[in-house]
Formats: structure tokens, C-alpha cells, sequence
């Protein structure tokens, strides 16, 4: 039973990495747009940082989840 559990969590977690993988690549472009206001390309810059912050945890709890199951 708790394989199964493990399982779905690193289901779930894989889902939300990729979720902010996505999310930091738009802002990262959002960032980088010349016509964007500098409000704007900032706010964008910080919420990449904050979304590549997301994505490692997710990553890494994926990672271990993934470890659980084997075993």
C-alpha cells in the first residue's frame, strides 16, 4: 500500500515540477521582452526565481518518491 501511495506522490510531483518548469520558462521570457513595461520585467525575473526554486523541490521530492517505490 504505501508503494502505491509513493507512487502517486511522485506522480504528482512530477506533474507540479513540470508545471513550474513551464511557468519560470514564460516569465523568463516575459523578462526579457524589450517592449514589456520594467514592472513588468521585473516582477517577471522574480517569479522565475521563484519558480526554478519550485521546480528543484518538486524535482527532488519526485526523486525521492521515486527512490521509495523502488524499494
Amino acid at each position: 500500500m504505501e508503494t502505491a501511495k509513493n507512487a502517486v506522490k511522485y506522480v504528482s510531483e512530477t506533474v507540479q515540477g513540470t508545471g513550474a518548469e513551464a511557468s519560470k520558462e514564460t516569465n523568463k521570457q516575459v523578462a526579457k521582452d524589450d517592449d514589456a513595461k520594467v514592472s513588468t520585467r521585473a516582477s517577471a525575473a522574480k517569479d522565475a526565481l521563484v519558480d526554478k526554486k519550485d521546480e528543484v523541490s518538486h524535482d527532488t521530492k519526485a526523486d525521492v518518491r521515486k527512490e521509495q517505490v523502488k524499494h
